[in-house]
């Protein structure tokens, strides 16, 4: 017999969970447990408090060097060619693949002094604490490995509020400067579809004329810059003629070879069946949204001032990607379906795509070199969570967290 436990586990833990960090996280309640000593007041001897944070400190700090030396193992299961025998893959079955070592222990000091995690004692280390330690430590990672050579960026909620535009007085365009700057690549690879310039410079305009009009950047390090369009769809390079800053890229310069496969009556084939199932969700759910078919994508929409509640988007998004998955097509040619926020889309290919052609238009850029940053990782409805299988990600919660994130990238490189 099924329980209310076992639905309500299938429905909110296996796809609005990570598993690695909820396992970090139960694995880090025993030491505050033990060690936090909450009382009534503050107002207590200061040499007890600091004494209870050393201590604290001291075991999160251990269970963090564990968890490393685990990942060390697991990477070099992985590179071995003996994958899914690793102790970890074990423990946290779920667990992806990860292109640097993390150096969790160092990661864990550095967030430990900038949020004060070992001196909380009513507060456990949440999900948001260690979601930010596996950043910094994938940024150790690269930084000490091999260095960065290219940054993808997600667009709304990443280097925007969701919905909104990259303005001039968005505090990530100088960081983003400072990437070409230092001959770095930039690729922004959105769900967002279009197929004319125009449409992203409206999006990008601060970015776009931040980089035209700088005194400073090469023109070499201007073309840096690239925005791929639905996922894996669209390319553009930065262009300094272009009264939209942006060229459109003909496929044949950039798709990698496995992309060349993807003919157009499966393409069509599965956005049917997409189109499909989102109208059946649309007449049994009620949404007030309509239905829009794009040359490589399908997705429904409500009208201005119209929201679709959280629940109604991800049973969407859910019915939708099983049923392509259970489609002949959809076992073929890749697809992401995802929720946007107040709509559900399903792009063909997905972020992987997306990031690997943006390394191949770079000339090959490894992915221990890549960096891609998102808000979106859950295993369902979240379009950045399978750029994991191009690059190290980093997950970020909002466009002040990535502004945070390139500053921390600079100091981490002296």
């Amino acid at each position: 017999m099924t329980t209310r436990y076992r639905v309500e586990y299938a429905l909110k833990v296996s796809h609005r969970r990570d598993q690695l960090i909820e396992w970090i996280k139960g694995l880090l309640a025993v030491p505050f447990v033990l060690h936090s000593q909450p009382t009534v007041t503050y107002l207590e001897d200061s040499a007890n408090l600091a004494a209870v944070a050393a201590g604290t400190h001291q075991r999160y700090t251990e269970i963090f060097r564990d968890v490393e030396e685990l990942l060390r193992d697991h990477i070099n299961h992985e590179r071995d060619a003996s994958p899914g025998k690793s102790k970890l893959k074990h423990l946290v079955p779920s667990v992806g693949s990860f292109y640097t070592p993390l150096y969790l222990e160092d990661a864990f000091k550095y967030q430990d002094n900038h949020r004060f995690i070992s001196r909380r004692r009513f507060v456990a280390p949440s999900f948001n604490d260690i979601r930010l330690i596996l950043n910094s430590a994938q940024l150790l990672g690269l930084v000490r490995s091999s260095g960065v050579g290219l940054v993808t960026f997600d667009g709304d909620v990443t280097l925007y509020d969701d919905g909104a535009c990259l303005t001039s007085d968005n505090p990530s365009i100088p960081r983003l400067l400072r990437l070409l700057h230092q001959d770095r690549k930039v690729g922004i690879v959105t769900a967002a579809g279009y197929t004319e310039a125009e449409k992203y410079y409206a999006r990008l305009k601060g970015l776009l004329d931040a980089v035209h009009d700088s005194p400073s950047l090469t023109p070499s390090q201007r073309e840096g810059l690239v925005v791929m369009g639905g996922e894996s769809n669209f390319l553009f390079r930065y262009d300094h003629v272009s009264p939209y800053r942006l060229v459109y890229v003909p496929r044949d310069q950039w798709l990698l070879p496995e992309m060349t496969a993807w003919n157009d009556s499966d393409i069509t084939a599965l956005l049917d069946i997409a189109e499909s199932s989102l109208r059946a969700c649309v007449k049994n759910l009620n949404l007030p949204a309509t239905v829009l078919r794009k040359d490589r994508a399908v997705g429904v929409s409500p009208p201005p001032g119209t929201k679709i509640s959280r629940e109604q988007l991800e049973e969407t998004v859910l019915v939708v990607q099983n049923t392509v998955e259970r489609s002949a097509v959809g076992s073929r040619l890749p697809f992401c379906a995802f929720n946007g926020g107040n709509d559900v889309f399903v792009d063909i290919g997905d972020k992987s795509w997306g990031v690997r052609a943006c390394q191949q238009y770079f000339g090959g850029i490894e992915r221990t070199r890549t960096l891609h940053v998102g808000d979106q990782f859950l295993s369902a409805g979240a379009n950045d969570f399978k750029a994991r299988l191009a690059c190290t990600t980093a997950w970020i919660a909002s466009p002040a967290e990535t502004v945070q994130l390139l500053d921390e990238l600079a100091e981490v490189e002296g």
